[in-house]
């Protein structure tokens, strides 16, 4: 699930912001040593938080039919993760480093969710939306400069782009048979003896 919405992302700004150019994405943790390999202009789009997206959070069970229409299975409702990339543009040049972010931000304001035409495989086959947002206020427990204290590193300008991506894997538990006869009938009769008059 996670490398798919790589390949989602990496599809998408190859289309959108590179379209051709001599520009690497990359996904690695931009620690100092990893930054002082750095050779050539380059995107990095580096995941570090996973949490679940208890907003989304449904209870119950969701029905399976078959064709005829008839239940014959059910499952758990998909369970939403936040998958947070931490985005960076690396160059020689804080200039280009600049027009680089701007350009990644305006492609990924235009969606409000993973594009379908960039959505590989399993993610294709949900046949529903992938939201995503990019660059809002982080939450209260999580600082950008603890992420980068926590790299190594030195604090860059950068985007935070949020994913939730629903996680479909659950237990089916089958339905039992349809009832296909007339079932019970169930009546009233009046017993009781008629009362004469006296």
């Amino acid at each position: 699930m996670i490398h798919e919405v790589d390949e989602a992302l990496r599809g998408l700004l190859r289309a959108e912001v590179i379209a051709g150019g001599q520009i690497a994405i990359v996904f690695e943790a931009p620690t100092r040593e990893w930054a002082a390999k750095v050779n050539a202009p380059t995107v990095n789009l580096y995941l570090y938080d996973i949490r679940e997206d208890m907003r989304r959070r449904e209870r119950g069970l969701h029905n399976e039919y078959n064709e005829a229409g008839v239940i014959v299975a059910r499952r758990r409702p998909p369970r939403y993760f936040k998958l947070s990339y931490l985005i960076t543009a690396w160059t020689k040049r804080p200039e280009d480093e600049h027009r680089l972010l701007s350009s990644l931000l305006i492609s990924l304001l235009r969606h409000d969710a993973l594009p379908a035409a960039h959505l590989p495989g399993a993610l294709a086959e949900l046949g529903i939306a992938i939201p995503m947002t990019i660059a809002l206020p982080p939450p209260e427990d999580r600082s950008f400069a603890d992420v980068w204290s926590a790299l190594g590193g030195e604090l860059k300008p950068s985007l935070d782009l949020v994913i939730s991506v629903p996680v479909t894997e659950s237990p089916v538990y089958p339905a039992g048979p349809p009832v296909t006869d007339g079932g019970v009938s169930v009546g009233m009769t009046n017993t009781a003896e008629p009362t004469g008059e006296r």
